[in-house]
């Protein structure tokens, strides 16, 4: 720990130095103090190394202290919660933490892969477009799987995710984003004001740049300045601070996203606890005080493990209370480099010389210079840092004609800073550039946001103060609170004087605009070469700006040194515009707590524990669990169990649960007149107690779904859907209402969990029903028949009943309010045993609709048309629908499209699988001669033997032709009979009884 204790200063720095943390990076221990990010822990202990780049495996260190940072990226935790890319510069330590270096092997110090750099010349910008062109043949054997697997930086778990995430929502008068100087002003006013106010902080402490600077605010330090109003923002009730939140997104009507890092900084989220919440923010006003990022400056080795930002420089000086090194050269553009120098020599460490391309600086900034006996040369710039993987020993200067060398372990470098517009530009708007600051600075504003502070080119202190609370009493007055205005706490205006210097020409090694990309001066100017010159032909040529931190430390210096070969001004060349999510946002914080059964939760019905108490094997159906069979003691097998059922049910009576089908209640004078035009036959002459079957088209002609629909009253409809289709057809039929035909006087309500309903089917389906309602109705096929419904009083329930059959048989669906649902299916059971029938499921279902020739989802897969289901006489010629002309194509009326048939094997005993090929008998076994397949196949007991719907091409034209079933996945080559889809009561006299 020797080394450790040199790195760490004796005394500065926010951290608890009476609380030790100790954690692991790449399998050595290592210790910290509480109050330390990662990367200020590892400088701590001298560890310079932290990863490898992307493209050519160079050796890098830690160049940020923040959220922008291109390099240190990390793996954190081991197992599930093995998380890949994280920053190390925002990890906030905590005991026991397990952290890896990333994108090398075998280890950090000897990467095999770093080799890349020797074919530098060969993976310039665009090289991807050009290298695997030739010979095609290559691509998918060599080049595509070469090129994934070395894409990627760190490795994701491949385990489940352990953590679960929630989302929340909030509402307010002011979000104040960001809390620096500026932010915290705005927060502080709104709130005095009595304003409800957000304030979002992605760090775990506020105060933005009041941390990491020795400013005196007050008569107070910075960071006490910023504790003090922390604390009276807390007192107020109406303000809420949300720490190690960042704001992503900003869209419409007020509408933000932020991302809560609830439990990343404990090794396990405590219980009841997510690891992280997604916030859907509404607020009537914005304060944007999301600061600035400094930007580095493009020269020789900027990217060796020692070359940091100036400002992080002083971030780990006086918040970390860490030294980067023991002998700084600082090379900067700007005044505020000069502010690192001096605080470097403040906390004693040696500073061999401060470069500034500048001739002339103002002695207000340069003064303690000469009294402190550091070394100064202006008009001089940096042209290469030299060292090697651990690190660099020298520095490269040229003043003019000369060059020189200057022993050093770091380099702090300052080009300037960059206000953070990101979140200004997600609604579409674009920057502008400002010649004075030379950078981009927020343009037209979303609605309700005001920019203030560094994000608004404002850097000063002083300023940024005095902006901040302004903006914050002026939100809080356009939400209808006033108070008055407090004086502001005297500081410094320190001096913010700049040159703009991009690129560093006379440098002869590889110099890195982007960092994380391994994108190079050169890249940039081959791009020019090549034609790709606009920012938008840059950034995906030589991919500036596309990585994990969006190229906030890269963009503007790409995008001026493309200006500076084109000739033209940084107004004329622009920039690149962003787009949430600002930061990464992982797809489980998204996704929040919807996923497995969260995503598509389990819906039971109210017969659900009956038929688990009886024997029922359950199957999903949708979102629902419905009964599959029921099995009884003695039955060897599921088939053994489905025949019984369908038996009973065809002999006697049967009674199955279909209260999952989709149920849509539908009300107003234009009911009809509605349905008509969403269904191809006519619903509007439906008499009041009737049914009637149809068919729903989408707009291409395809078929949709299909269902009943029953008339209760003459502005009155119930229509049914299919269990898989419920909801598509409720959004479907919802957007005719409300886009199409918003004109029609219609209301729609999805029913389908208020009504338990039961269909009752058998030859003695009838009795059984007169049994449960007695005298109260008539039943009898004259009072009710066939596509029948009424509304009938069931003692003190007022029940639905319907005559229709899935089934074949007589049958009958009956519905109640689903808190009845359990007592009506006891009550029909009871009366089914006594006649000898039984409950039957999904598939002794299934059996009797293919017997019946009924389609279902298997054919309804939406690549049929009414015509190939055999219902095209169904399709009216007297009104218009949705789908009607579309579905008259001339592909989609061909004679030889596949239609409906049934197949039946030529031998009784061969086994037909669903999914099975349809070939001519003598046919080529390839897929030029597929004529269609199966669609539904079940073991039919009443014809004792395996059947089948299919779609055949010409199908309805080739009854009695014997062809081939083959199903070369199971195996399968048999004979088939070309049928009729009825198998069963062709004449349909058990249904009419």
């Amino acid at each position: 720990m020797s080394e450790a204790v040199s790195f760490r200063l004796p005394s500065a720095g926010l951290v608890d130095r009476s609380h030790s943390v100790r954690f692991r990076f790449d399998g050595n221990s290592y210790e910290g103090l509480s109050g330390d990010t990662l990367a200020s822990a590892l400088l701590a202990n001298g560890i310079r190394l932290v990863g490898r780049s992307f493209k050519y495996h160079r050796p890098r260190g830690i160049f940020t202290a923040g959220p922008e940072e291109p390099n240190a990226l990390v793996e954190l935790r081991t197992g599930a919660r093995r998380e890949p890319n994280t920053k190390a510069t925002t990890v906030e330590l905590f005991d026991g933490l397990e952290a890896a270096s990333q994108n090398r092997w075998p280890s950090l110090k000897f990467d095999l892969l770093s080799v890349n750099q020797l074919a530098g010349p060969i993976f310039v910008g665009g090289f991807y477009y050009k290298t695997f062109m030739w010979p095609a043949a290559l691509w998918e054997k060599l080049y595509e799987p070469m090129i994934r697997r070395a894409a990627g930086l760190g490795s994701a778990s491949q385990l489940p995710d352990p953590d679960h995430y929630e989302k929340a929502a909030a509402f307010c008068d002011v979000l104040v984003i960001g809390a620096g100087p500026a932010g915290l002003m705005a927060a502080l006013e709104a709130g005095r004001a009595g304003a409800r106010v957000i304030l979002c902080e992605d760090d775990f402490r506020l105060g933005g740049r009041l941390l990491s600077e020795r400013h005196e605010v007050g008569g107070r330090s910075a960071a006490v300045f910023a504790a003090d109003i922390e604390a009276e923002l807390a007192s107020m009730p109406e303000v809420r601070i949300f720490k190690r939140t960042q704001v992503f997104g900003v869209y419409d009507t007020g509408t933000y996203g932020a991302l809560e890092r609830v439990s990343d900084h404990l090794p396990v989220p405590p219980a009841h606890q997510p690891r992280q919440r997604l916030w859907h923010i509404t607020a009537k006003r914005c304060v944007n005080a999301m600061g600035a990022i400094e930007r580095p400056i493009v020269f020789g080795g900027n990217d060796r493990p020692g070359v940091m930002l100036a400002s992080a420089t002083r971030s780990y000086l006086n918040r970390y209370g860490v030294a980067p090194g023991h002998q700084a050269v600082v090379f900067t553009t700007s005044d505020d480099g000069w502010r690192t120098a001096a605080d470097l020599v403040a906390a004693g460490v040696t500073v061999a010389a401060i470069v500034d391309p500048r001739s002339q600086v103002d002695a207000a900034v340069s003064g303690w210079a000469g009294k402190a006996g550091t070394r100064t040369l202006l008009g001089a710039s940096v042209t290469d840092a030299k060292g090697g993987t651990q690190g660099i020993k020298s520095v490269e200067v040229i003043a003019g004609r000369k060059r020189e060398s200057i022993p050093a372990d770091f380099l702090a470098v300052s080009g300037g800073w960059n206000p953070q517009v990101a979140l200004t530009t997600h609604k579409g708007a674009r920057p502008r550039w400002s010649d004075e600051l030379a950078a981009f600075v927020p343009g037209d504003l979303p609605d309700g946001m005001t920019v203030v502070g560094a994000a608004n080119g404002v850097f000063s202190l002083g300023a940024c103060l005095r902006a901040g609370a302004q903006a914050g009493r002026a939100a809080a007055g356009d939400c209808g609170f006033s108070a008055g205005q407090a004086p502001i706490p005297a500081c410094d205006d320190e001096p913010v004087g700049l040159k703009p210097l991009w690129h560093v020409a006379e440098t002869k090694s590889k110099a890195f605009v982007d960092q994380q990309n391994d994108v190079t001066a050169k890249d940039i100017e081959i791009a020019h070469r090549e034609g790709f010159r606009s920012v938008e032909h840059l950034k995906r040529y030589t991919t500036l700006g596309m990585a994990t931190d969006q190229g906030k430390t890269s963009n503007i210096a790409g995008h001026a040194m493309m200006a500076g070969l084109l000739g033209r001004s940084m107004t004329e060349v622009g920039t690149t515009v962003s787009r949430p999510p600002h930061f990464p946002v992982a797809i489980g914080a998204l996704a929040g707590p919807h996923r497995d059964k969260h995503f598509k939760a389990t819906r039971l019905t109210a017969g659900h524990e009956w038929a688990m108490a009886n024997g029922a094997t359950m199957v999903e159906a949708g979102q629902w669990l419905r009964p599959q069979w029921f099995s009884r003691p003695g039955e060897k097998d599921w088939l053994e169990s489905v025949c019984r059922e369908v038996k009973t049910t065809r002999s006697i009576v049967g009674v199955c649960d279909v209260s999952t089908l989709g149920k849509i209640d539908i009300k107003g004078s234009d009911a009809g007149a509605f349905l008509d035009r969403v269904y191809i036959n006519t619903f509007s002459t439906v008499a009041v107690g009737k049914c009637r079957y149809g068919l729903m088209l989408r707009e291409d002609g395809f078929v949709m779904d299909d269902g009943t629909a029953a008339r209760f009253a003459p502005d009155h409809y119930v229509i049914s859907t299919t269990t898989a289709n419920a909801v598509k057809v409720m959004q479907h039929l919802e957007f005719c209402r409300q886009t199409l035909w918003p004109e029609l006087d219609v209301s729609l309500s999805s029913i389908t969990e208020q009504w338990s309903q039961y269909a009752v089917a058998g030859p003695k389906a009838r009795e059984l029903l007169q049994k449960l309602y007695g005298s109260s109705a008539d039943l009898s096929n004259e009072a009710f028949p066939y596509m029948g419904c009424a509304t009938l009083q069931l003692g003190n329930v007022a029940s639905r009943l319907y005559r229709l059959s899935f089934s074949g048989e007589l049958a009958f669906e009956i519905a109640v309010p689903a808190h009845y649902g359990l007592a009506l299916l006891k009550a029909l059971m009871t009366l089914a045993e006594e006649m000898g029938g039984c409950a039957y499921g999904t598939e002794a279902l299934g059996v009797m609709r293919v017997e019946k020739g009924h389609v279902a989802g298997n054919e309804l897969n939406g690549q049929t048309t009414a015509r190939d289901l055999g219902l095209g006489k169904m399709m009216s010629t007297k009104k218009d629908y949705i789908g009607r002309v579309l579905a008259q194509r001339p592909a989609l009326v061909a004679p030889d499209r596949p239609g409906l048939v049934g197949v039946k094997p030529v031998n009784p005993a061969d086994r037909l699988r669903a999914g099975s090929h349809f070939l001519r008998k003598g046919a080529a076994s390839v897929a030029a001669n597929d004529e269609g397949f199966a669609t539904s196949v079940i073991y039919s007991p009443m014809l004792e033997s395996w059947i089948g719907l299919g779609l055949l091409a010409n199908g309805p034209s080739r009854h009695g032709e014997v062809i081939r079933a083959y199903d070369p996945v199971r195996n399968g080559d048999i004979e088939v009979e070309v049928v009729s889809p009825i198998f069963f009561d062709p004449e349909g006299s058990r249904l009419h009884v």
